[in-house]
């Protein structure tokens, strides 16, 4: 069977990753919104509307960062009229189980239909089926479907609530926003050390990082 991103995907998040080989696979754009170049552990996935000869004559082989470098990127943006928005970290959680944890996180947060909110927007630029939680105590916590059909969370501390473990709070609460049994995905900017290190203290691990291309 044909690989596709989605079920690259989700076999990472049963902790099965391609071969750690320095090889370059690349598949179909999962869809008409979402491009992206994945790199893994000693592997990247191109998933664009580019052909596979392509991809390798523009890439030296055994060479793993070149996927991701801006000589490469750049050739993918003007082969796919898109352009590069993001390189960020590729962090992966298990929902929390279902126990007096899970509620807890739960009873402090407010379903909010539809909050103006720069975050919120960019959120329903990039995602489908977006919910957005308010923390009682200040604070957004959002989760909805991303790249391949993924569940993608995102944070956002008001200025006051920082330096006191609200984002941490927030990260794991995406975690139990989630169903049981399932997996949530969040993309961090690796500069952003603050919400780097929110989300790992609140259960993520890095899985590998990711540059989406957007529409102009």
């Amino acid at each position: 069977m044909t690989a596709t991103l989605g079920s690259i995907l989700r076999n990472v998040e049963l902790g099965v990753f391609p071969a750690p080989d320095l090889s370059v696979s690349v598949v179909a754009a999962p869809s008409e919104r979402d491009s992206c170049v994945v790199g893994l552990t000693a592997h990247i996935v191109v998933a664009a509307d580019v052909s596979s000869a392509w991809v390798h004559s523009l890439l030296p082989s055994q060479d793993p960062s070149a996927p991701l470098n801006p000589p490469f990127l750049s050739a993918l943006e003007k082969a796919t009229g898109r352009r590069v928005n993001a390189i960020d970290a590729l962090l992966l959680a298990p929902a929390l189980a279902a126990d007096d944890e899970r509620e807890e996180l739960l009873s402090v947060l407010v379903d909010l239909a539809d909050p103006e909110h720069p975050r919120v927007r960019r959120a329903q630029l990039h995602r489908d089926e977006v919910r957005v939680f308010g923390h009682a105590a200040g604070g957004l916590v959002l989760v909805g479907r991303g790249v391949a059909g993924r569940l993608e969370c995102a944070v956002e501390v008001p200025e006051e609530a920082r330096g006191i473990g609200r984002g941490r709070t927030l990260a794991r609460a995406a975690r139990a926003l989630v169903p049981v049994g399932s997996h949530v995905w969040a993309q961090v900017t690796p500069g952003n050390a603050a919400s780097l290190r929110a989300f790992l203290a609140a259960g993520f691990i890095p899985v590998g990082s990711e540059a989406l291309l957007v529409k102009h």
